[in-house]
């Protein structure tokens, strides 16, 4: 197989031509400040703000006045959960969450406990599903938030958010899920799945780094935030700072793309992973990790008993792959997505992620599995 596959896209994704194309002219032509209100150049940045506004809404189901641009999911995420534990400390100080979470988000919770919150992690079966009868039995009345992702990003299982967050709502709490990985590749609709608070990031679904956003619902209930920053009252007030217009504008096309696109997208895709899947799982001792009918369609997650997956990784430089999360992928320790879901360290170290995307070749594909298989068999000779 000549040349790199990219087969990590669930860390990130190339930016496409058709979101560069809008990007593009508001650094040089349209580079106005948003919030100047006096001038030309200042309504058309404005305007290319509304209009991104309306697509991530779009996107979600939502109204353009629920959405809050970020630099990306982990501040969504942050000023989520600080400004909601804050803003409703005189109900409680109780959060819950599932041990497979994002760093974001358990990091966050955990440095709150720190603070004096009181913090439930909710354990997941062999599949990485939370139980709906384990979050019935944590919730408290002095519970405040529930945050369960939709899909993982290791595993790309995706949980059972309307279920849970049905259970969330009948005990008087706010649901947050983080969807991320979800959105742009599954539907995202916060009214049906009953979401509360979500977030996502602009580079999962082919547009740039360093832009997000953050839905807040305004009825039934009304989410109501405190400030984590100051300064300008952007964003009303909760995201002070000029407006980045290129990247906002970036992640509107991107939610518009993947709002006409995202069904055919997930039909090639969940047809080529399981061809790539079936090939791997033909060897003795590979299996796959997480749910195998309810998950991302891009996403595999193998384990491949008697090696060391940075040992396959080292052997196969053409191919990249990745063994969980970017953003924990140089921690020595076992991924605890994997060690929550009942994998010993050894099947954790022995295990990769491959994800794939919307112009991932077919024909290299497949051939980059039958590679991958003839690695393993000749690291398990060494």
């Amino acid at each position: 197989m000549a040349g790199f596959l990219y087969l990590d896209h669930n860390a990130t994704t190339a930016v496409s031509e058709q979101v560069l194309k809008v990007m593009l002219p508001l650094f040089t032509e349209n580079y106005g400040n948003a919030s100047s209100r006096t001038h030309r150049k200042g309504w058309e940045a404005a305007q290319a703000v509304d209009t991104a506004r309306a697509q991530v809404a779009a996107l979600l189901n939502c109204t353009a006045q629920e959405i809050i641009f970020t630099s990306g999911a982990t501040e969504a995420i942050n000023l989520a959960i600080r400004g909601v534990m804050s803003a409703w400390s005189s109900r409680g100080n109780h959060i819950i969450a599932a041990a497979t979470e994002h760093k974001a988000v358990l990091d966050t919770c955990r440095d709150l406990e720190q603070q004096g919150c009181q913090l439930t992690i909710l354990p997941v079966n062999r599949e990485g599903i939370v139980d709906a009868a384990a979050l019935r039995a944590a919730l408290r009345p002095d519970t405040v938030l529930v945050c369960l992702m939709h899909a993982n990003n290791e595993t790309g299982t995706i949980q059972q958010i309307r279920q849970l967050a049905d259970i969330t709502h009948a005990a008087g709490a706010l649901f947050m899920s983080d969807t991320t990985q979800s959105a742009g590749k599954i539907p995202v609709d916060v009214q049906e799945l009953g979401i509360d608070i979500c977030c996502l990031s602009a580079h999962k679904m082919y547009g740039p780094k360093g832009v997000g956003a953050l839905y807040l619902r305004r009825r039934d209930p009304r989410v109501t935030l405190h400030h984590v920053f100051t300064g300008g009252g952007h964003e009303r007030g909760l995201r002070p700072g000029t407006l980045n217009v290129p990247g906002i504008a970036a992640l509107g096309e991107a939610c518009r793309i993947a709002s006409e696109q995202w069904w055919d997208n997930a039909a090639r895709l969940s047809s080529l992973r399981t061809r790539f899947e079936q090939i791997l799982t033909e060897l003795p001792g590979v299996f796959v990790n997480g749910s195998i009918r309810n998950r991302l369609p891009n996403t595999t997650h193998l384990t491949f008993h008697g090696i060391r997956a940075d040992q396959l990784i080292a052997r196969l430089p053409h191919i990249g792959m990745a063994t969980g999360s970017a953003c924990t992928s140089a921690l020595p320790e076992p991924s605890h997505v994997l060690t929550a879901m009942g994998l010993s360290p050894e099947e954790s170290h022995a295990s990769i992620r491959f994800s794939l995307g919307t112009l991932t070749p077919e024909t290299e594909t497949l051939q980059a599995a039958r590679e991958i298989a003839k690695a393993v068999e000749e690291l398990r000779l060494l």
